[in-house]
């Protein structure tokens, strides 16, 4: 979480003006966009992207804009450190994958403050995809102060099994599936069963909401809190 956001006495507010205007305010101080009312529109539109494949002439399209101008933007916000993509793991590929990327905001609040929401938006969509974001943030934080050899991928096949992380470096491979819910049900181990399936070196991990360890079909399923409190600089990823 941002530090001002922290330790604000209403920090929902505080984050609010932050992505309403500080980020707007940052990026034209850089002198980079003139038009800061499109830029608006542009940041609304990618925050359904947000933890999901990107895909910019869909962007454009919502934006009413040029394809050209949204991939400006996303490179506007990456150089500004703003968002990150995640590329799909394509190494020793058995299957058909997709090939767009992943896309997320530096930060889930940020997320959370910028996503429009409405009668036709489901709330667990929404913090579906804010903790992955904050998986995602964490998974980042922990590969840089410490495993600089290990990449960030996610894995999808076009036939539909996803894992939503992969670890892959000299110190081992891993695939991370997170769900928000607080039970895991069988359908929830398949995109995990189907990597183990084509990368049998990979250890599956399924993070969930609930309080319990379980294991299942071999697979350690543990509450996402516990891992990430677990997620230490230059210690092993948690299992």
């Amino acid at each position: 979480m941002l530090p001002l956001v922290r330790g604000a006495a209403k920090p929902e507010e505080t984050l609010r003006a932050y992505a309403g205007l500080s980020l707007k305010e940052e990026v034209q101080a850089e002198g980079i966009v003139r038009n800061t009312a499109g830029f608006s529109r542009f940041l609304e539109a990618i925050s359904f992207s947000h933890s999901s494949l990107l895909n910019i002439s869909d962007v454009a399209r919502d934006c009413e804009t040029g394809r050209k101008t949204v991939e400006a933007h996303v490179a506007i916000l990456e150089d500004l450190l703003l968002s990150f993509r995640v590329p799909v793991f394509t190494r020793r590929a058995k299957r058909l994958l997709i090939s767009h990327p992943k896309f997320y905001f530096f930060d889930c609040g940020v997320f959370r403050s910028v996503r429009p929401a409405g009668p036709f938006d489901r709330s667990q969509e929404i913090d579906g995809a804010a903790l992955e974001g904050l998986v995602a943030q964490h998974l980042r934080a922990w590969i840089a102060y410490g495993w600089e050899r290990m990449e960030l991928f996610f894995w999808r096949t076009k036939s539909g099994n996803e894992v939503d992380f992969v670890l892959y470096g000299s110190e081992g491979m891993w695939a991370v599936e997170v769900k928000n819910s607080p039970v895991v049900r069988p359908r929830d181990l398949a995109g995990l069963r189907a990597f183990r399936d084509d990368y049998p070196e990979a250890k599956p991990l399924l993070l969930h909401r609930g309080k319990e360890r379980l294991l299942i079909d071999g697979i350690p399923c543990i509450p996402c809190a516990s891992f990430l409190e677990r997620l230490l600089p230059g210690s092993p990823l948690p299992d």
